[in-house]
């Protein structure tokens, strides 16, 4: 029984260990302090430059060069009590340490003439983790969990204007690092650790918006990425007797539309947008559902200022698996507990509602500075884990966006 014990925990830690957390699921709300002040809210409506991953055919409204440089420092607050009593385990709590990530983002765009814009850029998309390291490895339940995923994205979005039409494309290149650490002592077993994987992968993403007296529509599509973390997953569950070969993590495929309508000094925006997690290699095998995404904004712009604020919902892609409904593990452990546990304790994406405040100061003709405050409310999760005892999660988040704008 105590081996059937550790090899389950230890199956979940190491895929829970493959995933990242940021808002909606495993993904940003928001690229760039002027969407992210409006909770992500930028399919149909334009940000400059800092467009191009959003929607890049909103980079036509650039009328000469601009280029954005800042970041996010992204700051989750994540705590998980487990309990593996009914088969002889003990129960304990722990708060994650990985609690401060900064999160770079670059954009430029330009105009060619008055049908061709360009841009390039480089954004962080992803990136976060767990981390109890600090937790007692004899009695944790927590087994000392360290995790790390980051994505980055580069790409150079190419758009075509023509009256009030545009269209464009942004390839993609995608660079990911995954690392695994846990100690499964309290179970009998040991640490293990598979050291870092990266990978390198394309893909694209297509935009197109359309605008007339005030009011613009926009439309985006961005292709699912089969990142590749080779024989990680592998060999941290093969060093407990647990096969498992899939090497993927993808990012999922999303679709979205988007509007906007500016009257006055005002500028009301809303998004939609589906998350397709349900098809994306690795998150697909633990029962991840699709999202669908509401983004609303509102910005207020004076002479040399501006204001915004916004509100994004969207709910849990995790939920809970009942318990027989998977079968058992090949250690005879219960799958669907199994997965509770992966999701909670290796990759806790629950939260739902987000709430944003933003502005900017144009500290010049040329020259003007964007922030934005996110906070993510408190969400508490329970499940039934693979000893049948429960395991909680309570995870909010909060973050803060700095961003330096210059137009040439």
């Amino acid at each position: 029984m105590k081996k059937t014990i550790k090899l389950a925990v230890v199956a979940a830690l190491a895929l829970g260990a493959t995933s990242a957390f940021a808002t909606n699921g495993a993904a940003l709300i928001g690229m760039g302090a002027k969407a992210r002040g409006m909770a992500g809210t930028g399919i149909g409506m334009s940000h400059g430059a800092e467009s191009a991953l959003v929607n890049p055919a909103l980079i036509t409204t650039v009328k000469s060069t601009e280029i954005s440089f800042g970041g996010t420092i992204f700051m989750p607050d994540v705590k998980n009590t487990n309990s593996t009593t009914n088969m002889g385990g003990g129960t304990s709590s722990g708060d994650s340490k990985a609690n401060l990530n900064v999160i770079p983002e670059v954009s430029l765009a330009t105009k060619i003439n008055d049908n061709f814009y360009v841009g390039i850029g480089m954004w962080g998309t992803g990136g976060m983790g767990v981390d109890y390291r600090d937790a007692a490895a004899a009695t944790s339940q927590q087994y000392q969990m360290v995790t790390n995923l980051q994505l980055m994205q580069f790409g150079v979005p190419l758009a075509y204007k023509m009256n009030n039409f545009s269209i464009a494309v942004t390839p993609i290149l995608q660079y990911g690092s995954l690392d695994i650490n846990y100690n499964s002592a309290a179970l009998g077993g040991g640490q293990n650790g598979a050291g870092v994987a990266q990978d390198l992968k394309f893909g694209y993403n297509i935009g197109a918006a359309y605008t007339m007296s005030g009011l613009t529509i926009g439309a985006i599509y961005k292709s699912r990425i089969n990142m590749d973390y080779k024989d990680q997953l592998k060999n941290a569950m093969a060093g407990f007797g647990v096969a498992y070969t899939n090497t993927e993590l993808s990012t999922p495929a999303e679709i979205g539309l988007g509007a906007s309508y500016v009257f006055g000094a005002s500028t009301v925006a809303l998004d939609y947008k589906k998350i397709k997690w349900s098809s994306a290699k690795g998150y697909e095998d633990f029962k991840w559902e699709d999202q669908n995404v509401y983004s609303l904004g509102y910005e207020y712009k004076a002479s040399n200022w501006a204001a915004r604020v916004g509100y994004n919902y969207a709910k849990s892609p995790i939920k809970e698996q009942a318990l027989g409904s998977l079968g058992a593990t090949g250690t005879g452990a219960d799958m669907a507990g199994l997965l509770n546990t992966f999701n909670l304790l290796g990759f806790p994406g629950i939260v739902e509602s987000h709430y944003a405040v933003g502005g900017s100061y144009n500290v010049s003709d040329k020259a003007s500075v964007d922030v934005a405050f996110v906070y993510a409310a408190q969400k508490t999760e329970t499940f039934k884990n693979f000893a049948g005892n429960d395991i909680t999660t309570k995870h909010s988040q909060t973050g803060v966006s700095v961003q330096l704008n210059y137009d040439f």
